[in-house]
């Protein structure tokens, strides 16, 4: 076929294709936001429109949200659906108790929140998104407007304290203005390097005011669904124990690539 996929795209495809298989029609499912969350909303797209797959979808960001009215998924919002059956959704870094690093795409806020509501959290990712020590990636921290500098001094002062290996804090950028979340709040990066204990972590900086929320996501995921790009899937369920492998076709449809229209 003619949309031939990277190794790296191929291995987000087959992670979004095999958490598919945990929905089911009826279900309320919260949509997440990044590159390997596109990929899963094409397929769900995609069931919608062959298989006759019905759920109602709850966006975590603004992109989403318009990615999944222009795909055709049917979505409301939180406030209506109050509680969810699942969320899928993408992770900048895990580690091998599930503990997460997201919001590389600024919807750290809205993640957490649908995350927190929901029964299930599965997270699809890639193989190179799986560390043995979380810290690699910079971990995000929403800030509000007001007094943000203070608030960034307070982290500064604080992570001496606490067990990481770097203390650099940069303001995110969209080009050459600050970049501002879906709630207008500001994005500090904290560059740690190394993260050793991500739940204290986690609690000490939503102690300091001005911070809104974190990207570390601890006892939220229940399933990772790993992809390869050689088309090997991985699932792990952490409440189940369980371990499972298996190998899916490594180029999508081609009906994932039509609008949901044709």
């Amino acid at each position: 076929m003619s949309e031939n996929l990277s190794p790296i795209d191929t291995a987000k495809y087959v992670a979004a294709r095999r958490a598919t298989d945990f929905i089911e029609s009826g279900m309320k499912v919260g949509l997440g936001t990044g590159s390997t969350a596109a990929w899963l909303l094409k397929c769900i797209a995609e069931m919608i429109r062959d298989e006759g797959l019905s759920i109602t979808g709850v966006a975590t960001s603004e992109r989403t949200a318009a990615m999944a009215r222009d795909l055709g998924i049917p979505s409301t919002t939180l406030d209506a659906t109050k509680w969810l059956d699942l969320t899928i959704d993408g992770a900048d870094e895990f580690d091998g108790e599930m503990t997460l690093i997201k919001g590389g795409g600024g919807a750290l806020l809205q993640e957490k929140i649908v995350a927190a509501a929901s029964d299930q959290m599965i997270v699809i990712a890639d193989k190179t998104k799986e560390v043995e020590t979380l810290g690699a990636f910079a971990l995000p921290v929403e800030v509000i407007g007001f007094g943000r500098e203070t608030t960034r001094a307070l982290i500064e002062e604080t992570l001496p304290g606490l067990d990481v290996l770097g203390r650099e804090t940069v303001w995110r950028m969209d080009g050459e203005a600050p970049f501002k979340t879906d709630e207008g709040n500001f994005i500090l990066d904290l560059h740690l390097k190394r993260i050793g204990n991500a739940r204290q972590l986690a609690l000490v900086l939503n102690q300091i005011p001005g911070v809104v929320e974190n990207g570390l996501f601890v006892d939220l995921c229940d399933v990772v669904v790993t992809g390869h790009a050689d088309g090997k899937v991985e699932v792990r369920d952490i409440n189940a124990g369980t371990f499972e492998e298996q190998r899916l076709p490594v180029e999508p449809t081609a009906n994932i690539f039509k609008d949901i229209g044709a």
